[in-house]
């Protein structure tokens, strides 16, 4: 009889956590037991799995040493309360939500062997959404082409406010579709039928802290020498999906042609046509594959790459990448 696992998912009823129940069914994820835990007001809520409807318990008070290997898709405030004491229950933390620094950061298409030089219990963090996409699209190229900097603009769906988000975008559109007054409440200002330039609260130097995380993240998971970042994150009205306008400065020119070939050999990546584009809507979302297209040289600089990349961020660059990753330490070190 094959190895089983306990597994725990914190934030089961959330956007994220039903995702990563639902790909842990589909992937047919080695689970003896699978406690689904949420907070007190989301206790009692059913999420299916296997053919039956499982009930999330209070996380409070729940015991990790259950379980050899939990997921955290609950939010920073419930990572810095928990995920320690789960980690020092002997119980190996994939956190998706960036509260813990410190935690070695995985994206398996661009960095599996940084688990090789890690001890058990793993401490492991599932990068933001839009770094565990760019970082997978770029890991293919790292052997061909010397990156110098990387400028991203990110168009971030509303659901990277969770399920907040995505009622507060249905909730303003029918006040605006229905002429009644709008009155904003989990965002600043009107997101409905409009762009935010901002995207969340801002940190050191005038940066968001998103685009400060993005940017450490993709630096640490792609460990390329003297790499600069800038990140850019607006918020757009779109339900789910994020669109990413990627520009890349390299030592020295490459041929577009060679890069298309290295990006249409790598499994996950969908490259689409010249003369086409990817987007969430119709194309990623649902989907477990990264969409690139709009490939081509700088206008003034042929050491300058462009692309665009669209990916599902609650699929794809939360629970797909934490849920692959769990799979990379049952397999190689559990």
């Amino acid at each position: 009889m094959s190895k089983t696992f306990d597994i725990a998912v914190i934030g089961a009823t959330g956007t994220v956590g039903e995702a990563l129940v639902q790909l842990l069914e589909e992937r047919e994820f080695p689970v003896g037991t699978l406690h689904l835990l949420a907070s007190s007001d989301s206790a009692g809520q059913a999420v299916p799995f296997r053919g039956k409807n499982l009930r999330a318990r209070e996380l409070a008070g729940f015991d990790f040493a259950q379980v050899q290997l939990a997921f955290f898709a609950a939010g920073e405030d419930v990572s810095r309360q928990y995920a320690l004491q789960a980690h020092g229950a002997g119980c190996s933390v994939i956190d998706l939500s960036g509260a813990l620094e410190h935690a070695l950061p995985v994206v398996p298409e661009a960095n599996p062997e940084a688990l090789a030089g890690a001890t058990a219990p793993y401490l492991l963090l599932s990068p933001a959404p839009v770094a565990t996409a760019l970082a997978a699209v770029l890991a293919p190229l790292r052997a061909s082409v010397d990156l110098r900097r990387i400028t991203l603009s990110a168009m971030l769906s509303v659901s990277s406010l969770g399920r907040a988000g995505v009622t507060e975008l249905a909730r303003q559109t029918t006040e605006l579709l229905n002429m009644r007054p709008l009155e904003p409440q989990q965002f600043d200002r009107q997101v409905a039928f409009n762009l935010l330039a901002q995207a969340g609260a801002l940190g050191e130097g005038g940066h968001a802290k998103m685009e400060l995380q993005i940017a450490r993240d993709l630096k640490r998971v792609l460990a390329v020498d003297g790499l600069k970042v800038s990140v850019s994150c607006a918020v757009a009205p779109v339900f789910f999906g994020d669109s990413l306008a990627v520009s890349l400065q390299l030592a020295e020119p490459v041929e577009v042609a060679e890069v298309a070939a290295l990006l249409e050999q790598q499994a996950g990546i969908e490259l689409v046509e010249e003369g086409d584009y990817p987007t969430v809507v119709g194309d990623a979302v649902g989907q477990d594959e990264l969409y690139v297209g709009r490939l081509r040289s700088g206008m003034d600089d042929p050491a300058e790459l462009n692309l665009w990349i669209a990916s599902d961020n609650v699929r794809k660059g939360s629970s797909l990448n934490a849920v692959q990753i769990g799979e990379l330490l049952i397999k190689h070190y559990l």
